[in-house]
């Protein structure tokens, strides 16, 4: 493909996150719920004579670190070419919240990269490379309502009934994902089990109980944001005091309050509530990262 190609890559909550015990090569078994939301990161991959990240509302850095530039590189190496293109990603996730923002990035442009450089890669083989980036890259390109396990990227498409709208609460200071699984592991007793997501909960998925869905979500990484992050903590507090369903999504800091009327009365009510935070009105389940 000559032209540009331009991929919109969805955030993510966890309805469910389970955490097992540390391994021995430090990572943690996961069995989660992800759903993803229509509040996504633009990414537009251009031709160019070398590799160049360009990132729009974010300070984030653009060099070898970058989850996009990585992706570009595995995906290339794999593909046995140069990795030759000028990507523009504007960010809409929020960073560090939880969210998914920089595997979304990676995501979007394995997407645009493989269009753009014509390979045609198989969707299994894709799914291998995003694997190697991070455990929530692989869902980001399925979306909708996923069964994760493994580390997380190990992902089954499940059934999924019903809406849910949803008031995101970001904080400007995020929260680190190694840091909260570092408290985890302090705080774990011994014998952890084994993480799994119960048939009951996968039935509510299932057949659209979005009421039980939030009353039976689990997050083993919640309390521990709430501890060390007085936003999440305030906005947690402001979700209770109004009486709305709530879960922080992944490690967070982000607050996902579930609106059960309308989500621009809800938004306006926990904004007042919270100077200083930012209030985003998204819905889920959406689709993965595509071409628009």
């Amino acid at each position: 493909m000559s032209g540009a190609v331009r991929v919109l890559a969805p955030g993510k909550v966890n309805l469910y996150l389970a955490v097992g015990p540390v391994d021995v090569s430090g990572y943690h078994p996961l069995a989660t719920v992800f759903q993803a939301l229509d509040i996504a990161d633009d990414v537009v991959a251009r031709p160019a004579s070398g590799l160049r990240l360009e990132m729009l509302g974010s300070s984030l850095p653009v060099g070898e670190s970058n989850l996009a530039i990585r992706a570009a590189r595995a995906l290339a190496a794999h593909a046995g070419i140069e990795p030759r293109a000028a990507i523009e990603i504007t960010k809409r996730i929020p960073v560090a919240g939880g969210m998914a923002g920089g595997s979304a990035d990676a995501a979007g442009t394995l997407v645009a990269l493989d269009a753009l450089w014509g390979l045609a890669t198989p969707g299994h083989e894709l799914m291998e490379i995003a694997a190697t980036l991070g455990a929530d890259v692989p869902f980001i390109l399925v979306g909708g309502t996923a069964l994760g396990t493994r580390r997380g990227d190990l992902i089954t498409p499940l059934e999924a009934a019903g809406d849910y709208a949803w008031v995101l609460i970001t904080q400007d200071e995020g929260h680190s994902t190694p840091g909260a699984f570092r408290a985890f592991d302090a705080a774990a007793p011994p014998g952890l089990p084994q993480p799994e997501v119960g048939a009951d909960f996968l039935a509510m998925i299932a057949v659209g109980d979005v009421a039980g869905v939030l009353r039976e979500s689990r997050n083993d990484l919640a309390e521990i944001c709430l501890a060390n992050h007085a936003g999440a903590r305030a906005a947690a507090a402001a979700c209770e005091a109004l009486g709305v369903p709530w879960i922080v999504s992944g490690s967070g800091p982000t607050i996902a309050a579930l609106a059960t009327g309308d989500p621009e009365s809800l938004r306006g009510e926990l904004a007042a509530r919270l100077p200083g935070a930012i209030c985003l009105i998204a819905h889920g389940p959406g689709p993965g990262a595509r071409i628009v």
